[in-house]
């Protein structure tokens, strides 16, 4: 039976590539690809980069440092995300050595550093979808 949510902003459709990502976010673990020569990919694919292998997938540690950010002030569309300006998305450097986008959360944007440590927060928004976002690492 559908029931509704409190949710109302835009969400991700996970596809075939992408569903065992998304699988991970719902249980709390962030989930990459590893293709067979050790490199970690991000976003999901469905070939390795420049050969015909399919990569594994591997739990991550979902650490990593600020590499680039923007601070968000004018929000598209609006009347979704205007309560929620002025909001840092962030460009992370993963431990695993890939990078990974997502919202930078319990900062303030004028405190937010490159370099700076961060740890991944599982941010449940619906029962099937589970969206990542980061803080600054504790210790």
């Amino acid at each position: 039976m559908f029931q509704p949510t409190a949710y109302a902003k835009p969400l991700p459709v996970p596809d075939p590539e992408s569903t065992p990502f998304w699988d991970g976010m719902r249980e709390g673990h962030l989930m990459l690809q590893r293709s067979s020569a050790g490199e970690y990919l991000f976003p999901p694919v469905t070939f390795s980069p420049g050969s015909l292998e399919r990569p594994e997938w591997m739990e991550a540690s979902g650490k990593g440092t600020v590499f680039s950010w923007i601070v968000v002030r004018h929000p598209v569309p609006r009347d979704v995300y205007a309560d929620e300006v002025p909001y840092v998305v962030a460009l992370i450097a993963l431990e695993e050595g890939c990078r990974m986008t997502g919202n930078l959360v319990d900062i303030a944007p004028e405190d937010v550093r490159a370099g700076m440590p961060v740890e991944i927060v599982y941010n449940r928004v619906t029962p099937e979808i589970t969206l990542p976002a980061f803080r600054p690492a504790k210790g």
